[in-house]
């Protein structure tokens, strides 16, 4: 399929004004210049890129300068002079420069002591075949396609596959080990034999890389179209104890006295492709991976229940902090959506298989509040039985669920609801300190309003508190 791509669909490919102001820059100044990674990747992938890796036998910074000064105004240009490299940013694209080189590491680091080299040197040193491939941006041989290790074959053939040993290639620079799995988890490749081999035997220099660069990695895989690709070779060349050992743990399934529980690590990765079907969205993504990430610390097994996992959803929330902070993750509202995730996703399973009453309905809007819809949506996500009438009746009784929660939202108005008769009216109504008295009057009217006792007005919250107050012995002051 690749190999049948016509140089004039290349040409029309790099048919870009920025491309060509780029190759008579680089012919001015005698520079060969090539067009590298995942830009000429994605062209034979058929999938849009922004980002644009431009090599220079020479000086790339330099070419970088003069480019710039050639667009003017239009352009924003920065230059990192200690990595050799520029990048400029121009409308919708960024275009990296940088002069080809070679590596050579140390083996307690992954920054590379780097020289300059050839056009050969610099695709050698490129992570995976498919992003080793170039095209020529000199005007006589200008897209002209260099791709000394085959990788439009290993993209025929679906393969992800480092240009030299790999080995060394991944003892030199660890993170490509991320990056083989990401990439596999992407666009669905498998991982040369040879290649996943020397994975896991040098797995453990992972721990030389920054979490920060990991868990880019991390998230990508999780961002991917089918986020078990990745995961699961994650757990298969033994990164996953390392670099996130709470869902390592989550691996295997257990008998005794003939009862069984599932594998909640497959469970898991099931329930995340299924929400990555219905969002993009990174946190809710996050939340399906680790709902049931308490259950291998709350596992039980009772002769007369079997297996239980008692509060692993109150568990997994007050993990969550732990997690984010060593593997980097923001400590601010992300993380509190995905706490509220997890320790909610029973609460709608409860509903269905209980009477879906009013009271419980409003209790969960309350709780849920704005983010009631993609509670629901992880809820659905979670129904992973291989039973499909088992899987039909529940996916009806949300739907009830979903109905009943539309009806009483918009006869109540109970989402994210602050009581009619606030605290501070009732500190004026009887004359009292902030205290005791004032969170018992304000929570029996929440309590009041969430069990359909009185509607949500102020009217009836005030006569309420009234009612309530006297019971406490409480006047009102007499201007009131």
């Amino acid at each position: 399929m690749y190999m049948e791509i016509s140089q004039e669909e290349i040409q029309s490919y790099l048919n870009i004004p920025v491309l060509k102001l780029i190759s008579r820059v680089a012919d001015e100044n005698k520079l060969p210049c090539f067009l590298i990674g995942g830009y000429v990747r994605d062209f034979f992938l058929r999938r849009p890129s922004k980002d644009i890796d431009v090599v220079a036998v020479g000086k790339g910074i330099a070419l970088a300068e003069a480019v710039a000064r050639e667009l003017g105004r239009q352009t924003h240009l920065t230059v990192f002079k200690n990595f050799g490299t520029a990048q400029l940013k121009f409308k919708d694209l960024e275009i990296e420069f940088v002069g080809a080189r070679k590596e050579s590491y140390s083996h307690d680091s992954r920054k590379p002591i780097v020289e300059n080299g050839t056009l050969e040197d610099d695709q050698k040193r490129r992570d995976f075949t498919i992003n080793a491939m170039a095209f020529c941006l000199n005007n006589d041989r200008y897209g002209e396609l260099l791709d000394p290790f085959n990788g439009i074959q290993d993209l025929e053939d679906l393969i992800i596959r480092t240009p030299l040993d790999p080995d060394i290639t991944f003892s030199d620079d660890p993170l490509r080990m991320m990056r083989a799995v990401r990439f596999a988890s992407q666009l669905g490749f498998d991982i040369h034999p040879d290649t996943f081999d020397a994975i896991g035997q040098n797995k453990k220099r992972i721990q030389i890389v920054s979490m920060e660069r990991i868990t880019d990695e991390l998230n990508k895989i999780i961002l991917s179209p089918k986020p078990s690709i990745g995961l699961n070779l994650l757990e298969k060349t033994g990164l996953l104890d390392i670099i996130f050992p709470e869902l390592s743990a989550l691996k295997g399934a257990e008998t005794k006295d003939g009862v069984g529980h599932k594998d909640n690590f497959q469970h898991t990765l099931i329930v995340l492709d299924n929400i990555s079907r219905q969002t993009d969205n990174l946190w809710l993504r996050w939340s399906a991976l680790l709902h049931d990430i308490a259950k291998p610390v709350t596992k039980r097994w009772d002769p007369k229940l079997g297996w239980t996992f008692y509060n692993h959803n109150f568990i997994g929330e007050k993990m969550i902090p732990k997690i984010f902070r060593r593997m980097k993750l923001p400590q601010n509202e992300k993380m509190k959506y995905i706490q509220k995730m997890v320790s909610l996703h029973m609460r709608p399973m409860q509903l269905v298989e209980e009477e879906v009453t009013d009271s419980a309905v409003r209790r969960l809007l309350f709780d849920a509040g704005d983010d009631i819809d993609d509670l629901m949506t992880l809820c659905e996500a979670d129904i992973t039985s291989k039973n499909p009438e088992k899987v039909k009746r529940f996916m009806n009784n949300f739907k009830i669920v979903r109905k009943k929660l539309l009806e009483i939202e918009e006869k109540d108005r109970v989402r994210n609801f602050q009581p009619p008769v606030d605290g501070q009216e009732i500190m004026d109504l009887f004359g009292l300190p902030p205290g005791r008295e004032v969170g018992l009057l304000k929570s029996a009217i929440k309590e009041a309003i969430l069990d359909g006792v009185i509607p949500n007005e102020h009217s009836a919250a005030y006569k309420f508190l009234l009612k309530k107050a006297s019971e406490l012995n409480l006047k009102p002051l007499p201007d009131n």
